[in-house]
Protein backbone atom coordinates (compact mmCIF):
# COMPACT_ATOMS: atom_id res chain seq x y z
CA UNK A 1 0.00 0.00 0.00
CA UNK A 2 1.27 3.28 -0.66
CA UNK A 3 2.34 6.10 1.71
CA UNK A 4 -0.21 8.61 2.60
CA UNK A 5 0.12 12.24 1.37
CA UNK A 6 -1.49 13.95 3.58
CA UNK A 7 -0.51 14.78 7.17
CA UNK A 8 -2.48 15.43 10.20
CA UNK A 9 -1.52 19.17 10.04
CA UNK A 10 -3.57 19.34 6.56
CA UNK A 11 -6.12 17.74 7.37
CA UNK A 12 -6.66 19.86 10.79
CA UNK A 13 -6.25 22.76 8.59
CA UNK A 14 -9.19 21.36 6.06
CA UNK A 15 -11.73 20.69 9.05
CA UNK A 16 -10.72 24.17 10.49
CA UNK A 17 -11.54 25.79 7.29
CA UNK A 18 -14.93 24.18 6.77
CA UNK A 19 -15.94 24.78 10.85
CA UNK A 20 -15.65 27.99 10.47
CA UNK A 21 -16.38 28.86 6.51
CA UNK A 22 -19.18 26.31 5.68
CA UNK A 23 -21.73 29.15 5.28
CA UNK A 24 -19.21 31.21 3.68
CA UNK A 25 -20.31 33.09 0.41
CA UNK A 26 -23.42 31.45 0.07
CA UNK A 27 -26.25 31.90 -2.77
CA UNK A 28 -29.08 29.85 -4.14
CA UNK A 29 -27.10 28.88 -6.93
CA UNK A 30 -23.93 27.27 -4.68
CA UNK A 31 -25.43 27.36 -1.01
CA UNK A 32 -21.70 25.37 0.66
CA UNK A 33 -20.25 24.85 -2.31
CA UNK A 34 -18.19 27.44 -1.84
CA UNK A 35 -17.02 26.54 1.62
CA UNK A 36 -16.64 23.16 0.44
CA UNK A 37 -13.96 24.04 -2.12
CA UNK A 38 -12.37 26.64 0.26
CA UNK A 39 -11.62 23.73 3.33
CA UNK A 40 -10.44 21.62 -0.08
CA UNK A 41 -7.67 24.42 -0.97
CA UNK A 42 -5.20 22.84 2.14
CA UNK A 43 -5.34 19.54 0.06
CA UNK A 44 -5.42 21.05 -3.10
CA UNK A 45 -2.32 22.67 -2.07
CA UNK A 46 -0.72 19.28 -0.57
CA UNK A 47 -1.75 17.09 -3.23
CA UNK A 48 -0.83 18.64 -6.50
CA UNK A 49 2.40 20.79 -5.29
CA UNK A 50 3.74 20.83 -8.64
CA UNK A 51 0.93 20.71 -10.60
CA UNK A 52 -1.42 23.78 -11.05
CA UNK A 53 -3.93 22.58 -13.33
CA UNK A 54 -4.24 19.62 -11.65
CA UNK A 55 -4.93 21.80 -8.37
CA UNK A 56 -7.15 24.09 -10.14
CA UNK A 57 -9.33 21.04 -12.16
CA UNK A 58 -9.58 19.23 -8.17
CA UNK A 59 -10.83 22.89 -6.54
CA UNK A 60 -13.24 23.72 -9.79
CA UNK A 61 -14.53 20.27 -8.93
CA UNK A 62 -15.81 21.25 -5.41
CA UNK A 63 -17.32 24.48 -6.14
CA UNK A 64 -20.81 22.80 -7.70
CA UNK A 65 -23.79 23.20 -5.39
CA UNK A 66 -23.34 22.10 -1.99
CA UNK A 67 -25.84 21.63 0.64
CA UNK A 68 -26.11 19.58 3.87
CA UNK A 69 -25.97 19.98 7.47
CA UNK A 70 -22.42 21.49 8.31
CA UNK A 71 -21.65 19.51 11.58
CA UNK A 72 -22.87 16.47 10.89
CA UNK A 73 -22.03 16.77 7.18
CA UNK A 74 -18.10 17.16 8.14
CA UNK A 75 -18.04 13.42 7.48
CA UNK A 76 -18.93 14.40 3.95
CA UNK A 77 -15.51 16.47 4.08
CA UNK A 78 -13.41 13.54 5.21
CA UNK A 79 -14.60 11.37 2.62
CA UNK A 80 -14.13 13.91 -0.35
CA UNK A 81 -10.60 14.61 1.19
CA UNK A 82 -9.25 10.54 1.14
CA UNK A 83 -10.83 10.05 -2.09
CA UNK A 84 -8.92 12.99 -3.40
CA UNK A 85 -5.95 11.47 -1.88
CA UNK A 86 -6.42 7.92 -3.38
CA UNK A 87 -7.05 9.62 -6.90
CA UNK A 88 -3.88 11.77 -6.73
CA UNK A 89 -1.85 8.49 -5.58
CA UNK A 90 -2.95 7.21 -9.15
CA UNK A 91 -6.18 5.26 -8.27
CA UNK A 92 -7.95 4.74 -11.41
CA UNK A 93 -10.53 3.53 -9.70
CA UNK A 94 -11.67 6.97 -8.48
CA UNK A 95 -12.72 9.92 -10.46
CA UNK A 96 -13.76 13.37 -10.16
CA UNK A 97 -16.92 11.63 -11.33
CA UNK A 98 -17.53 9.69 -8.66
CA UNK A 99 -16.29 12.21 -6.04
CA UNK A 100 -19.20 14.36 -6.74
CA UNK A 101 -21.46 11.45 -6.70
CA UNK A 102 -20.56 10.51 -3.48
CA UNK A 103 -20.86 13.96 -2.48
CA UNK A 104 -24.62 14.60 -3.97
CA UNK A 105 -25.67 11.40 -2.66
CA UNK A 106 -24.43 11.69 0.64
CA UNK A 107 -25.15 15.65 1.66
CA UNK A 108 -28.94 14.47 1.63
CA UNK A 109 -29.37 11.39 4.06
CA UNK A 110 -26.30 13.40 6.34
CA UNK A 111 -28.46 16.54 6.33
CA UNK A 112 -31.38 14.65 7.65
CA UNK A 113 -29.60 13.35 10.51
CA UNK A 114 -28.04 16.40 11.38
CA UNK A 115 -30.87 18.51 11.28
CA UNK A 116 -32.48 16.08 13.57
CA UNK A 117 -29.95 15.89 15.82
CA UNK A 118 -28.14 19.40 15.97
CA UNK A 119 -31.35 21.89 15.92
CA UNK A 120 -34.00 18.88 16.52
CA UNK A 121 -32.37 17.31 19.47
CA UNK A 122 -28.81 18.94 20.78
CA UNK A 123 -30.30 22.86 20.47
CA UNK A 124 -33.32 22.01 22.63
CA UNK A 125 -31.58 20.15 25.28
CA UNK A 126 -28.73 22.61 26.14
CA UNK A 127 -30.82 25.72 25.93
CA UNK A 128 -33.32 24.36 28.58
CA UNK A 129 -30.80 23.19 30.63
CA UNK A 130 -28.72 26.86 30.24
CA UNK A 131 -32.96 28.54 30.84
CA UNK A 132 -32.85 26.86 33.72
CA UNK A 133 -29.55 28.06 35.46
CA UNK A 134 -30.65 31.21 34.43
CA UNK A 135 -33.63 31.60 35.68
CA UNK A 136 -32.93 33.70 38.35
CA UNK A 137 -30.25 36.17 36.13
CA UNK A 138 -27.66 34.06 36.68
CA UNK A 139 -25.31 34.74 33.57
CA UNK A 140 -24.33 30.88 34.16
CA UNK A 141 -26.67 29.71 31.65
CA UNK A 142 -25.62 31.78 28.69
CA UNK A 143 -21.79 30.46 29.24
CA UNK A 144 -22.93 27.00 29.54
CA UNK A 145 -24.80 26.98 26.54
CA UNK A 146 -22.20 28.61 24.50
CA UNK A 147 -19.27 26.48 26.00
CA UNK A 148 -21.12 23.01 26.06
CA UNK A 149 -22.78 23.46 22.40
CA UNK A 150 -18.87 25.11 20.27
CA UNK A 151 -17.64 22.21 22.78
CA UNK A 152 -19.83 19.56 21.39
CA UNK A 153 -19.80 20.63 17.75
CA UNK A 154 -16.16 21.12 17.31
CA UNK A 155 -15.32 17.66 19.00
CA UNK A 156 -17.83 16.20 17.07
CA UNK A 157 -17.86 17.14 13.75
CA UNK A 158 -13.68 16.33 14.05
CA UNK A 159 -14.43 13.07 14.43
CA UNK A 160 -16.65 12.56 11.84
CA UNK A 161 -14.06 14.62 9.62
CA UNK A 162 -11.16 12.60 10.86
CA UNK A 163 -13.35 9.05 10.50
CA UNK A 164 -14.95 9.73 6.89
CA UNK A 165 -10.86 10.27 5.62
CA UNK A 166 -10.41 6.83 7.88
CA UNK A 167 -13.33 4.89 5.68
CA UNK A 168 -13.51 6.91 2.61
CA UNK A 169 -16.00 5.54 0.35
CA UNK A 170 -16.75 2.47 2.47
CA UNK A 171 -18.98 4.54 4.80
CA UNK A 172 -21.45 5.08 1.74
CA UNK A 173 -23.80 2.29 2.70
CA UNK A 174 -23.63 3.21 6.31
CA UNK A 175 -25.15 6.30 6.11
CA UNK A 176 -27.49 5.55 3.05
CA UNK A 177 -29.21 2.38 3.99
CA UNK A 178 -32.05 1.31 5.94
CA UNK A 179 -30.92 1.48 9.42
CA UNK A 180 -29.55 4.87 8.50
CA UNK A 181 -33.44 6.25 8.16
CA UNK A 182 -34.29 4.20 11.21
CA UNK A 183 -31.89 6.21 13.06
CA UNK A 184 -33.01 9.34 11.83
CA UNK A 185 -36.73 8.70 12.34
CA UNK A 186 -35.97 8.29 16.09
CA UNK A 187 -33.87 11.46 16.46
CA UNK A 188 -36.64 12.90 15.03
CA UNK A 189 -39.10 11.53 17.51
CA UNK A 190 -36.56 12.05 20.21
CA UNK A 191 -36.27 15.63 19.17
CA UNK A 192 -39.65 16.31 18.78
CA UNK A 193 -40.06 15.09 22.17
CA UNK A 194 -37.73 17.53 23.63
CA UNK A 195 -38.99 20.03 22.13
CA UNK A 196 -42.40 19.53 23.45
CA UNK A 197 -41.36 19.40 27.20
CA UNK A 198 -38.92 22.70 26.25
CA UNK A 199 -41.98 23.99 25.04
CA UNK A 200 -44.21 23.26 28.18
CA UNK A 201 -41.62 23.69 30.64
CA UNK A 202 -40.93 27.79 29.15
CA UNK A 203 -43.75 28.89 27.51
CA UNK A 204 -45.83 30.88 30.19
CA UNK A 205 -49.82 32.33 28.83
CA UNK A 206 -52.16 33.05 31.27
CA UNK A 207 -55.59 34.87 30.14
CA UNK A 208 -56.08 37.41 32.94
CA UNK A 209 -59.63 37.94 31.99
CA UNK A 210 -62.53 37.77 34.77
CA UNK A 211 -66.01 38.69 34.66
CA UNK A 212 -68.98 38.97 36.99
CA UNK A 213 -72.30 36.21 36.40
CA UNK A 214 -75.06 36.94 38.39
CA UNK A 215 -73.04 37.66 41.18
CA UNK A 216 -70.10 35.36 40.25
CA UNK A 217 -66.67 36.10 39.70
CA UNK A 218 -65.85 34.10 37.15
CA UNK A 219 -62.42 33.57 36.23
CA UNK A 220 -61.26 32.72 32.83
CA UNK A 221 -57.50 31.25 33.55
CA UNK A 222 -59.14 28.83 36.40
CA UNK A 223 -61.58 27.46 33.94
CA UNK A 224 -58.74 26.85 31.40
CA UNK A 225 -56.35 24.95 33.87
CA UNK A 226 -59.86 23.01 35.27
CA UNK A 227 -60.71 21.62 31.74
CA UNK A 228 -57.03 21.43 30.08
CA UNK A 229 -53.88 23.08 32.00
CA UNK A 230 -51.63 24.71 29.75
CA UNK A 231 -54.24 25.11 27.42
CA UNK A 232 -53.15 28.74 26.11
CA UNK A 233 -49.55 27.81 26.11
CA UNK A 234 -49.94 24.88 23.69
CA UNK A 235 -52.46 27.14 21.56
CA UNK A 236 -49.45 29.94 20.96
CA UNK A 237 -47.23 27.55 20.00
CA UNK A 238 -49.06 25.71 17.47
CA UNK A 239 -49.93 29.15 16.19
CA UNK A 240 -46.86 30.45 15.95
CA UNK A 241 -45.48 26.92 14.02
CA UNK A 242 -48.64 27.35 11.68
CA UNK A 243 -47.65 30.95 10.79
CA UNK A 244 -44.02 29.68 10.39
CA UNK A 245 -44.06 26.56 8.61
CA UNK A 246 -47.37 27.39 6.42
CA UNK A 247 -47.68 31.09 6.28
CA UNK A 248 -43.59 31.74 5.93
CA UNK A 249 -43.92 34.11 8.64
CA UNK A 250 -40.10 34.95 9.57
CA UNK A 251 -39.41 34.96 13.87
CA UNK A 252 -39.20 38.75 13.91
CA UNK A 253 -42.10 39.12 12.38
CA UNK A 254 -43.39 36.75 14.42
CA UNK A 255 -42.40 38.68 17.96
CA UNK A 256 -43.50 41.42 16.34
CA UNK A 257 -47.08 39.90 15.89
CA UNK A 258 -47.08 38.96 19.25
CA UNK A 259 -45.63 42.23 20.78
CA UNK A 260 -48.66 44.15 19.00
CA UNK A 261 -51.15 41.61 20.53
CA UNK A 262 -49.82 41.45 23.76
CA UNK A 263 -49.96 45.54 24.01
CA UNK A 264 -53.85 45.33 22.82
CA UNK A 265 -54.41 43.01 25.20
CA UNK A 266 -53.08 44.60 28.25
CA UNK A 267 -54.84 48.43 26.93
CA UNK A 268 -58.08 46.40 26.99
CA UNK A 269 -57.62 45.00 30.70
CA UNK A 270 -57.03 48.84 32.08
CA UNK A 271 -60.20 49.82 29.93
CA UNK A 272 -62.46 47.15 31.20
Amino acid sequence: MAEKILDKKTLTKSYHRWMMYNLVAMSFEFLEAMGFALSMEPVADKLYQEEPEKKKEMLERHTAFYNTEPQVGALINGIAVGLEEQKAMGNTGITGELINSLKIGLMGPLAGIGDSMIPGMLIPILLSIGMGLSANGSILGVLFYILSFNSIVYFGSRYLFFKGYELGAESVDVFTGEKAQQITKAITVLGMTVIGGVAASYVNLDIAATFALTGTKIDVQAILDGIFPKLAPLAAIFASWYLMAKRSVSPVKLIFIYFIVAFAAVGLAYLF
